[in-house]
């Protein structure tokens, strides 16, 4: 009896485990770094030396920071029914300005962290308020909300380039490196910073009312803000930190090649940040969102870029390898697609009883 027990309980609970909304996103990035290590019997190698940790792991997770800040963003944004596309544009302004605070003060002569510290406050204030412009287009305006951002990501690029007066700003400023290169306690910098960003906003969304208010409004804004749920303000603080969370992204971008490509920088960025977030199971009808399906995402689509190269892929056809292994993931994470496949598996199974 305790054996028939055991047997029934075990695909329960197998049942429970895949059922989980991370469980796919997980197998998958875990199959890719195992794919990886097959291939590469040294890829999953960690190693210390000269006080930091090396490996290809922490390189993933390392180039895969700017995209997990922008994709934290969006998913708040999508949370709540709403898109925001022009965050690789964002990113570019982000980056243009603090690279030009850079050259100007230095040239001016100063020195120390007050450089570093205004292209920060500069970068961050910029992106933020191109949040802000985007918000306001969706909340007080009524714009649908990829018409609102289509808008800046046409333009943002245009009032980069205008800034950089067209030239590629190249950093020559020690302390700046260190944000998108430097370590601490033996990890990147980066990662302290989406760590940073990922605890305070998963505090601020289980820990108060703002997740409740926040998956309200997905389901149904007209039922939340009959409720007395303040819809429009909080969507477009939504905006506002989808633009800050750009910002972010265009530091560490920027700080890690030494330089500001106004035309380039954060180049489809807003097609990778919503394809993280899709692959981490949220719903991109607003309602269900997960912060930490979207960092598992974002990390997906950075270890996908990376076999795709280490296996030695044509250039050509790595994107059409990369949407393919989206197109699966999210099948799988579809109940119908989910059902069918139950049922074709034991079918046979049936027939043979």
């Amino acid at each position: 009896m305790q054996d028939m027990a055991a047997d029934t309980a075990r695909p329960s609970i197998l049942r429970r485990a895949f059922g989980h909304p991370l469980a796919w996103p997980l197998l998958a990035l875990a199959l890719l770094l195992v794919a990886n290590g097959v291939f590469n019997p040294g890829f999953l190698a960690l190693e210390w030396r000269d006080g930091r940790l090396y490996g290809n792991l922490v390189d993933i997770a390392n180039r895969a920071a700017p995209l997990i800040l922008v994709s934290l963003g969006m998913t708040l944004v999508i949370a709540v029914r709403g898109l925001d596309i022009s965050v690789g544009a964002v990113l570019a302004i982000a980056a243009t300005v603090a690279a030009w605070t850079i050259t100007r003060m230095t040239a001016g002569g100063a020195t120390g962290l007050g450089p570093l510290f205004a292209a920060i406050a500069a970068a961050l204030a910029a992106a933020t308020l191109c949040g802000l412009w985007n918000g306001l287009l969706v909340v007080k305006v009524g714009m649908q909300p990829i018409i609102a951002t289509l808008i800046l990501m046409v333009a943002g690029r245009g009032v980069a380039q205008l800034v950089s007066d067209g030239q590629i700003l190249t950093i020559y400023y020690a302390p700046y490196a260190f944000l998108g290169g430097g370590f601490l306690l033996g990890l990147p910098f980066a990662l302290f910073v989406v760590a940073a960003v990922f605890v305070v906003l998963k505090l601020l969304l289980d820990r108060t009312a703002l997740g409740l208010f926040v998956r309200a409004i997905g389901h149904n804004p007209l039922a939340a803000h009959v409720a007395g749920v303040r819809a429009h303000a909080i969507t477009l603080s939504l905006y506002v930190f989808s633009g800050f969370c750009a910002g972010l992204a265009g530091l560490l971008v920027s700080s890690n090649v030494a330089s500001a490509d106004a035309n380039n920088a954060g180049q489809l960025l807003e097609l990778d940040a919503i394809l993280a977030v899709a692959l981490g199971g949220s719903a991109l009808t607003g309602g269900r969102f997960s912060l930490a399906g979207s960092l598992v995402g974002a990390l997906i689509i950075q270890a996908l870029t990376t076999t795709i190269y280490a296996i030695g892929v044509p250039p050509q056809v790595n994107l059409v390898v990369k949407a393919l292994l989206v197109l699966a993931v999210l099948l799988l994470q579809t109940p119908e697609f989910r059902a069918r496949l139950r049922a074709l598996v034991t079918r046979p199974l049936r027939g043979g009883a």
